[in-house]
Formats: C-alpha cells, sequence, structure tokens
C-alpha cells in the first residue's frame, strides 16, 4: 500500500464506515446538492468555493476550518456550504468522485483528498490514486470509473463554477461568501472571527 493510504487509515476509520454496503452511484440531481455542516437555521451561511487541487485550500481545511467548526459551526450559529470550484482537469475528477460517494460520506472524502493532496495529486498516476481513494469511501473501481465519465455530473459543476464566478466575482480559490461579501484567500481563523461575529451582530 502506498505510504499516503497507510497514513490515511487513521482518518478513514474515524470519519468512514468501512464495511457497509456499497449502493448504486446516487443520481445527477443528489449528486450535485449542496454538502453542508451545520444547522440550516443557523444565522450566518459561508459558502465556501474550493478547489480539491489547492493548496491554499487544503491549508484552510487543515488549520481554519477546525476551529470554525468548533466555534460556531457545531454551536448552531454558522452553516458552512462546500461547492466545487475545480481549477483544472484533475480537481474536477477529484470532486466528481466525492460526489459520488454517499452523501453522509462526503466530507470524509474531502477530508482525505486533502490531507492526502500531495500524495494523490503529485502521483504518476492520480487517477489510480484517486480510485484507490473511492475505494475507501465504498465506491468500487466500476463506480469510479463510471462517475469520472458523467459528463452531466461534469457540466453541473462546470456550470455552477462558471455561475458563482460571475455571480460572485470569484477568481481564485479558496474563496468565501459571507453575506454580501466575497472574501479570496485563507484566511486564519481571527480573520473570519472578526467577519462572523460582524455578521452575527446584524442578526440580532
Amino acid at each position: 500500500m502506498p505510504r499516503y493510504l497507510l497514513s490515511l487509515v487513521v482518518v478513514v476509520t474515524l470519519i468512514l464506515t468501512l464495511n457497509s454496503p456499497v449502493s448504486a452511484l446516487p443520481s445527477l440531481d443528489e449528486a450535485i446538492k449542496d454538502r453542508a455542516m451545520g444547522s440550516e437555521s443557523a444565522p450566518v451561511t459561508i459558502t465556501e468555493y474550493s478547489s480539491l487541487t489547492c493548496p491554499h485550500c487544503m491549508a484552510f481545511h487543515r488549520d481554519t476550518l477546525p476551529e470554525l467548526k468548533k466555534n460556531y459551526i457545531d454551536t448552531g450559529k454558522v452553516r458552512l456550504i462546500f461547492r466545487d470550484f475545480p481549477l483544472g482537469g484533475l480537481a474536477m475528477a477529484a470532486a466528481m468522485m466525492a460526489r459520488c460517494a454517499k452523501p453522509d460520506r462526503y466530507f470524509g472524502v474531502i477530508e482525505i483528498l486533502f490531507r492526502g493532496q500531495a500524495e494523490w495529486a503529485g502521483s504518476e498516476n492520480p487517477m489510480a490514486a484517486l480510485t484507490r481513494i473511492g475505494r475507501l469511501a465504498g465506491l468500487s473501481d466500476k463506480d469510479v470509473q463510471a462517475c469520472m465519465q458523467n459528463r452531466n455530473l461534469w457540466e453541473a459543476i462546470q456550470k455552477r463554477a462558471q455561475n458563482a464566478g460571475k455571480k460572485h466575482k470569484i477568481e481564485s480559490t479558496p474563496s468565501f461568501v459571507i453575506g454580501d461579501r466575497t472574501i479570496s484567500g485563507a484566511l486564519p481563523f481571527s480573520e473570519f472571527k472578526k467577519i462572523i461575529d460582524s455578521e452575527l451582530k446584524k442578526k440580532k
């Protein structure tokens, strides 16, 4: 087993149920639905636009998101919506594979992809590496292949990214829409805290 997969086993055992039966691939409507953390009734919504091959996106998920989750998402103050903004074909393939996993496994797959980004994205055969990660998410090799060949899913992700680029003027990743503001870059938690607290005050 490749070294990066060995290091990811601990993560997988915490966030995925490996022994459950593999189900059919989701419909397009199900696959493209928003994936979100936090309560639907949270007063503040953050929409993240991210590319799975982006090092700055990885840094946000590694360094900042855990603090946001602990202080705002888990406490019901913030809902985080994750949307794909793939920069390149490999990022698109990873995004498609993640969306073919069961919805309750989605953020587990995203976590694995970001934690192992340097290894799978920089491997000699990144598609084979993505297929191995797909197995951990409960997808068979045929599932992953069918998913990556799903033109309708490709077009849906691409269209959403293009619309976001126009509507919110998103040109780089990660970018975040909070209220009527679009913020670019993997800001530290302290900066997010200022913005979120300001938005929370407006809701009172």
